[in-house]
This record gives C-alpha cells, sequence and structure tokens, in this order.
C-alpha cells in the first residue's frame, strides 16, 4: 500500500522529531526508514523499523516510526499497540500521546482524541498540531472557552522563532545537549529574547543548576515585566531554590497585577504559606475557592499548608474535598497517605483501585494513587498486594527518572579519592569560622527530621529546612559551561584560595539567614550533603556535622515505599537504593577516617531505645546544655514540611523499626545490592 509523498509530508513529516544520540548506524537506519516513508515506500518502511526493533526493543523513535507507519497503512489497532509500547518505556514522550490522538480523530472518538491530545500538550507544549486539533474539537462540543485558549496557544507557538520552538521541542522530548545548544546559538544574536530565555532557564532547571535559570528568568522578568509566564516560572525557581521571600515578592506583584485573577490568588497563597504566612494564605485559597468551589489543585495545596501548620483534621478533610470534585486527582490522594497516620477506608481503597485500573489518570497521579494504595494495603497487613502497588509506583517514577547508579557511584568513589587527608591538611581552617550551622546527613528516611526536631526544641538552635546551599555550591564549582563539559569538582577543592573558601563560607551564612530566627545555631537538614563534607568543613571548618543512620533494611524499603516529591531518585529500585546506601557507608568511613572526631554519628535505633542518652550525648558533641524540651520534641510547635511531619509531632515509639519485616520475601534483590554494609553499617 502506498500513500502520496505530499500526503505523508504533511500529516507527518513537519513534526517528524530528531533521532536521539544513538550508535551511528541505528540512527542511519532511522533515517533510512523515514524516508521510505516519506517516499510512500510503507512496507519497506516497516520492514526496516521491524529489523531495528529486533536488535533495540525499546527504541522509542523506532517505536514511533512504527507507530506512525502502521497508522497509514490503516492498522489502527496495531498502532495503538506500538504506542503502548512506547508510553512503557518513554511515557512522556508527547508524539506518542499525539499519535495516538490522531487514531481517534481518524475513527470519530472524541472523548478520547481530546484526552490524548491533552496529554501530548501537557508533555510537549510545542506540539502545534496537538493544540490545534483540541481547538476545532473543543468547538465541535460547543466549549468557546478552551477552544479560545488552544487557539491562543497555537497563535504563540506560531509566532516563536523556528530555532526557539526547536528548541523547546528538544527539551521535551529529552534531548537537552541539542536544546542548549540551539537556545545558546539563537541568545548569541538574541541577547534579550525572553522566551529563548526562558527554555534556556528550563534547561538549567532540569539539569539542578537552579543559579544560572534563576538569573535568566530574572533578566527575562527585568526585559519584559508584563511577560506572566516569564514571572511565573521565576517563582518557580525561587519556590525551588527555597528563596521564599523574593517569591512571595514576585507573587504579590502578579496579584497587584490583577487581585481577581485566580491563578495570581493561588500563587500568591502558596507563597504567603513557605513564608509562614498561614492566615494570609487561607484567605487567598478561600477567594480562589469562592470562584472555583471545587478546584482540586487549590484543595489540595490547602491541605498541604494545614498539614504543615499542625491541623492534621482540616488537612484531612480539604485533601477528601479534593478527591471528590476529582477523583483522578492523584495528589490529593497522596497527600493522604503522606500524612502517614491517616487510614483508608474500605470506600476509599475501592475508589482508588478503579481510577487506577481506568484510562484517566495522568502519568504522575497513576504513581500517586499506586504509592497510596501501597499504604493503606500495608495498613490492612496486606503485604503482597501492598508490594505490588509500591513495586507499580516505583516502576513508574523509575521509567521517568534520569539517575544513572553508575555514575552516582562513581562520584562517591571520586569524593573518596580526591577528597583525602592531604586535600583536610593542605586546605582546613582556611574557611569562614562561624560556628553557627549543624549539618544534619545521612539518607531520606533514617532519622533525620526527629534529629531536627529534637535539635530545633533547644532554645539556642533554630530549625529551618533542607536547605539547597551547599548542592549548589557544589554545581557551580564543577564550573560547566555547557552540561557536555567535564566536571572539576571535587579537584577544584585543592586550588581554592583561603580568601576564597572563607568567601564562600560567608555567603553560606548570609544566604541562610533568611530561614533562620534569632537563635546562635541553626540546623541544615539536607540528607544528601553527605556527599559535600570535605567541602563544607572547608568553608566552614567549625560546622558541626550529625550523621543520621538507620539499619539497611528498614532505611533503604521506608525509601523504596516513599514517593518524593523531588530528586532522591535512587529510592525507585530495590537494587538502585541498596546500591546507593553501600555507597553513603563507605564514603562515610572515608570522611570518619579524613575528619576523626568530626562527625557524630547517631543511629536511629539507638535514639528509639534510649532516647535521653542519646539527647545528651548529640548535646555534648554541640557543645550545648541539656535541656529538657529536647526530650520533649513532639510538643515543640515549629512547621515541618518533610515527609515525617506528622510522625515527629508524636512520642517516640518503635513501630517503624522493623515495618519492613513483612514484607521481606520480595526484597532479595535489596539485599543483594546491600552487600557487606547489611550487617556492618554502623561503622
Amino acid at each position: 500500500m502506498k500513500i502520496a509523498p505530499r500526503d505523508i509530508r504533511g500529516a507527518f513529516f513537519a513534526n517528524m522529531p530528531d533521532t536521539e544520540i544513538q550508535e551511528p548506524d541505528t540512527e542511519t537506519r532511522l533515517k533510512e526508514a523515514q524516508k521510505l516513508v516519506q517516499a510512500g515506500q510503507l512496507d519497506a518502511a516497516r520492514a526496516a523499523v521491524e529489523e531495528i526493533l529486533a536488535g533495540e526493543p525499546r527504541s522509542r523513535d523506532a517505536l514511533y516510526l512504527k507507530a506512525v507507519v502502521l497508522r497509514f497503512q490503516g492498522k489502527q489497532e496495531d498502532a495503538l499497540e506500538a504506542l503502548d509500547a512506547i508510553k512503557a518505556v518513554a511515557p512522556e514522550f508527547g508524539r506518542a500521546h499525539q499519535e495516538e490522538g490522531h487514531i481517534h480523530y481518524r475513527a470519530g472518538r472524541i472523548d478520547q482524541a481530546l484526552n490524548a491530545y491533552r496529554r501530548a500538550c501537557h508533555f510537549n507544549p510545542s506540539l502545534t498540531a496537538s493544540w490545534d486539533r483540541q481547538a476545532e474539537l473543543f468547538q465541535r462540543v460547543g466549549n468557546q472557552a478552551e477552544a479560545r485558549k488552544c487557539a491562543e496557544q497555537v497563535r504563540w507557538l506560531k509566532q516563536l522563532p523556528p530555532p526557539v520552538l526547536a528548541a523547546m521541542n528538544h527539551i521535551h522530548e529529552g534531548r537537552l545537549i541539542k536544546a542548549e545548544e540551539m537556545c545558546r546559538a539563537f541568545l548569541q544574536h538574541n541577547p534579550k529574547h525572553v522566551d529563548a530565555m526562558r527554555m534556556l532557564a528550563d534547561i538549567g532547571a532540569r539539569l539542578n543548576v537552579m543559579e544560572d535559570a534563576a538569573f535568566l528568568l530574572e533578566s527575562a522578568v527585568a526585559f519584559e515585566p508584563e511577560h506572566v509566564s516569564a514571572r511565573l516560572e521565576y517563582i518557580q525557581i525561587l519556590r525551588k531554590q527555597q528563596r521564599y521571600e523574593a517569591a512571595l515578592e514576585q507573587a504579590q506583584t502578579l496579584y497587584e497585577r490583577n487581585p481577581e485573577d485566580p491563578v495570581f490568588q493561588s500563587n500568591l497563597a502558596i507563597e504567603s504559606m513557605h513564608n509562614n504566612r498561614f492566615e494570609r494564605a487561607f484567605e487567598l485559597f478561600d477567594k480562589v475557592l469562592e470562584k472555583q468551589p471545587g478546584d482540586p489543585t487549590t484543595l489540595t495545596s490547602r491541605g498541604h499548608a494545614l498539614k504543615t501548620f499542625g491541623k492534621h483534621d482540616d488537612a484531612v478533610e480539604s485533601y477528601r474535598r479534593a478527591y471528590r470534585s476529582m477523583p483522578e486527582h492523584g495528589d490529593a490522594w497522596f497527600g493522604l497517605a503522606n500524612l502517614k497516620t491517616y487510614r483508608f477506608t474500605d470506600d476509599e481503597v475501592a475508589l482508588m483501585k478503579r481510577e487506577e485500573a481506568s484510562d484517566r489518570l495522568s502519568y504522575n497521579s497513576r504513581a500517586q494513587v499506586c504509592f497510596s494504595l501501597g499504604k493503606a494495603f500495608e495498613d490492612r497487613k496486606e503485604y503482597e498486594e501492598a508490594f505490588e502497588y509500591y513495586r507499580r509506583g516505583n516502576e513508574l517514577k523509575r521509567v521517568q527518572s534520569r539517575y544513572d547508579a553508575d555514575q552516582m557511584t562513581e562520584e562517591f568513589a571520586a569524593q573518596r579519592e580526591i577528597c583525602n587527608a592531604e586535600l583536610v591538611e593542605k586546605q582546613g581552617g582556611k574557611g569562614f569560622e562561624a560556628p553557627d550551622p549543624i549539618f544534619i546527613v545521612g539518607l531520606p528516611r533514617a532519622g533525620s527530621t526527629l534529629l531536627e526536631q529534637i535539635i530545633a526544641s533547644h532554645s539556642q538552635v533554630d530549625g529551618t529546612l533542607e536547605l539547597p546551599n551547599i548542592l549548589s555550591l557544589a554545581h557551580r564549582l564543577r564550573r560547566r559551561k555547557q552540561v557536555t563539559d567535564e566536571s572539576q569538582y571535587p579537584q577544584i577543592l585543592h586550588e581554592l584560595t583561603a580568601e576564597q573558601l572563607r568567601e564562600f563560607g560567608e555567603k553560606f551564612i548570609e544566604d541562610t539567614r533568611i530561614h533562620r530566627a534569632d537563635a546562635p545555631f541553626f540546623i541544615d537538614k539536607m540528607p544528601n550533603n553527605f556527599r559535600h563534607i570535605a567541602l563544607i568543613k572547608l568553608i566552614l571548618p567549625n560546622a558541626k556535622i550529625i550523621d543520621a543512620r538507620r539499619e539497611p533494611m528498614a532505611c533503604c524499603f521506608s525509601g523504596f515505599k516513599q514517593l518524593f516529591a523531588e530528586g532522591q531518585e535512587f529510592t525507585y529500585g530495590l537494587e538502585q537504593v541498596g546500591r546507593y546506601y553501600h555507597d553513603y557507608v563507605h564514603l562515610m568511613r572515608h570522611w570518619h577516617e579524613v575528619l576523626p572526631g568530626q562527625i557524630l554519628h547517631v543511629q536511629y535505633e539507638d535514639v528509639v531505645s534510649d532516647t535521653e542518652a542519646q539527647v545528651r550525648r548529640i548535646l555534648d558533641f554541640l557543645g550545648l546544655p541539656f535541656e529538657e524540651s529536647c526530650i520533649e520534641f513532639h510538643k515543640t510547635e515549629r512547621v515541618v514540611r518533610t515527609a515525617s511531619s506528622e510522625q515527629v509531632r508524636q512520642p517516640i515509639n518503635t513501630r517503624g523499626l522493623e515495618a519492613w519485616k513483612p514484607f521481606e520475601p520480595w526484597l532479595d534483590p535489596l539485599k543483594l545490592a546491600l552487600g557487606d554494609v547489611r550487617e556492618d553499617y554502623k561503622r
């Protein structure tokens, strides 16, 4: 069967993605197969694609080309099967959802086509064809407001310079290096083009280079103060940097532009919450809900604020209102699960199961519902079913992840090799002398929030947040101009001058002051800082460091069953989390060797079994007098933003010590990955 080449070009090749960076032979063969499709030689094209897939069955681009060929051949069901295969390996590949939309569109299935096109645009907003089709279909069903929104998006995309639109497409298809190259080349000749700056900032955010992303968006807002999208994205970056006052200022600017806009009200509410202005946040959430009474996003955000403020029952009711309004809103279900102390009803479990089995859930909502069902069945002691849902949720997150366990092992090895006793002797004592910071490091779910709550209950210590400053400094020290450049960190630590080390330490103290009250000491509990202990001690030689450690099976399984808001991607697989714990223990042994007596190892199980003795030991290490409030930490009223926020508001208990035991039949991969540290983890 042949189709006229011009028909194919119009329907397909105008939007054909570039192939991923692959082996040259595969790339060449894919291009040849594309040419066959363009020439209308569909049978030959399909044979060529099948040959590629025989060697690389998970090749996203080959599967996509196969689906297109099958659609052109009129084999719609086979095409849908090929698209399902793509979504299994690349669930956020927007073009796969667009192709699904085309199939349903041709079959006259309007609702299914609309849903597919919506998903396509969610995962890749540069897909003009999907926006265009949505505008047409919304117009057809009489939803004029949505039709106008989609048409406006089409107009905006079409006015973008082609290199910027292409870069946007590359970003959302995962080709960040190519996108970065295109953005930088375009900005060399158009240095004040706001949309190009937004694209480059997006790349920076995806690579966790937040300072560069913030600078780009700050400049974009300065160039075009009325550019709403740039300012909204700037707010998001400031929030990720935990620059909450600056984010609040930007949100206030938008709100003052139009105080009745629900988007501006919602953003100001969220930033007010992060600045502990809870009454203002609730007032604004209520304003949004007056206009949009069942808005699930607002109800869920309101639930998060109530949880953070310690209003458990009110948070529960807000989350429940959210899922009642939209059962497929996964964030509401996970909000309930993440309270840790909440128990789902039979009706709620049945509803979650129906939603998880349906095709209504977005990809992220499906992961959230899976983790929530895991929690629900674990509470019921139905462990096999609980593990199955935890496994599904982790698999969904792992497919999305860019985490590379081999690369992480290499980074740990570089820290051990380069940050040695020679470095400490050569560079030690040159940093900023402030004794203020107390770093609590380790793995997530190892008890760091408990230790923070205990120590922050002392009159001389402020609890803050998981501060990103050390991680950001490590990123800057890599000195990469582009993502392809070789990292100069941690080697560069040997070359820094005394002045630089002191300046870095002083900047840390100044930049974190915004999170403190009046106490002389403060806590930074970013767990991942254990990877940068040499950096910490070089810039802040008088900082105190506490290593919060937990028995490996308990710690790793607790991480495996926790859906993190962002980061901690090593937890989305039993082998990955076990390997990470193994490497962590070996790196901590190295730090204890090169920095003897400067790191306090606190074992979670010891804190549970003899709280007072461990509290006294910790306070002695910190040079602080004993205070009874540290024993009665659960009575301390303060904002807690981590997943353990509800647990640390209760007296200490032993319930979590062996919570992994009922799941042991399925944990062999974890045991193997832990290796020698499964038993020998306390040193």
